[in-house]
């Protein structure tokens, strides 16, 4: 019984190691010279391993996907996860936000000893494979750099990411391959992503690369509720990224789609109330720049004061009851978001009604999808690669039981 997992990240590597725990023959193919690249990229800032909230709490975060997501993660929760990390020679540790992180923080050591194990144990890899589809007969195809080669499979893992970092693998070049074969696929759209702001030149120019904290955003949902986050952002040539942008950027994404932009409300001193902001403003000037006087009785400074000179009036800025007001709710536009190359991440992907409960395509017997080509999308946070780790795992076990199906007499 041959199991061929296709595409080496995390949900691969998770669909190799449970296939092979259940007893299968498991060979995995990737295009790139190397596996885990990805995976390795998103260790850079440390690896953001899972998420320690309630298991309650940590589903709510995968929205109107969550009664498809919610079997695997239930199955791979993040309790788990750290004890497969902990299995692996990597103990984990919970930081100050609740998101658990390798001691370490570390991707590269974590991966080394997973590799290791899965060699172990018997996979096969195979790189610089890309996969083409099928054959008339049914078999995978491969251009490998000796040419063309056919692989003949009892069940199949596919695990190629979606759209974002192309370079690293995830072209999202699949799509056009199962619609050919009539598979329900949702357009790929960016996720976790930037978005664009007709900045001035100044702004441009001047606070690229700044970082804007402490601050709140507030924006309406689509159901009409108030969506409220606190923490920081970064200011671009392009417009904004970052932090509570991502938190909020489905949401964003969503509204542009509909409404061809969408607007943000920006509290820049989240810590103060409105009145007292008003009174500290309402304060003698004297002979002092507003600059300054922005500085001594708001703390507003730097790319702050200057979001205030791009969005605000002069008439507002001489107004402190006014400008205590825009200070507190100032609005951003957003007009379109970044490149789904830029994205950390993608929405969108196989429609899990095109899938079975595990995670079957329905049209294509033995044939399995996993990882970030599923159609969901959650925000960072440990969200995305548990995610990843648990379908790649329930994929894994399922092609290897159906296997086992096909090769019993």
């Amino acid at each position: 019984m041959k199991v061929v997992i296709i595409g080496g990240g995390p949900a691969g590597l998770m669909a190799a190691e449970a296939a092979v725990t259940v007893g299968a023959e498991v060979e995995l193919y990737d295009a790139m010279p190397s596996v885990g690249r990805k995976f390795l990229l998103a260790g850079k800032g440390g690896l953001n391993l899972t998420h320690s909230e309630s298991i309650e709490s940590f589903l709510s975060r995968y929205g109107t996907r969550r009664a498809f997501i919610e079997p695997a993660i239930r199955s791979f929760p993040p309790a788990a996860l750290r004890t497969w990390a902990r299995e692996l020679g990597v103990e984990t540790f919970v930081g100050t936000s609740g998101r658990i992180f390798p001691t370490d923080m570390k991707a590269a050591p974590l991966l080394r000893a997973w590799l290791r194990r899965l060699k172990q144990h018997g996979v096969q890899f195979h790189v610089r494979h890309r996969w083409c589809g099928w054959d008339e007969q049914g078999r995978l195809r491969f251009l490998a750099s000796r040419g063309m080669s056919l692989v003949q499979a009892d069940a199949v893992v596919l695990a190629l990411g979606g759209g974002s970092w192309p370079q690293l693998g995830s072209d999202g070049a699949w799509v056009n391959m199962l619609s050919d074969r009539h598979v329900p696929v949702v357009p790929l759209q960016p996720a976790n992503c930037g978005f664009d702001v007709q900045w001035s030149e100044h702004v441009r120019t001047r606070f690229a690369g700044h970082p804007v904290k402490t601050v709140a955003i507030t924006m309406k949902a689509a159901d009409g509720s108030t969506i409220r986050r606190m923490g920081e952002f970064v200011i671009t040539t392009h417009g904004v990224e970052g932090g509570i942008i991502y938190m909020v950027s489905a949401t964003i994404r969503n509204m542009i789609a509909a409404e061809g932009r969408a607007t943000i409300w920006l509290d820049l001193v989240p810590d103060r109330p409105l009145t007292r902001l008003a009174q500290d403003l309402s304060r003698p000037r004297g002979k002092r720049t507003l600059a300054t006087h922005l500085a001594r009785c708001a703390g507003i400074t730097g790319v702050k004061a200057s979001l205030l000179r791009e969005i605000v009036s002069n008439e507002v800025l001489a107004d402190p009851v006014r400008l205590a007001a825009a200070i507190k709710s100032l609005p951003l536009m957003l007009v379109v978001p970044r490149p789904l190359k830029e994205a950390i991440s993608t929405a969108g992907g196989v429609s899990f009604e095109a899938l079975d409960g595990d995670l079957m395509v329905r049209s294509l017997p033995g044939v399995f999808c996993a990882g970030e080509m599923l159609d969901w999308e959650a925000p960072t946070g440990g969200y995305l690669l548990t995610a990843c780790l648990a379908t790649g795992r329930l994929a894994g076990v399922k092609a290897a039981q159906w296997s086992q199906v096909r090769a019993s007499p």
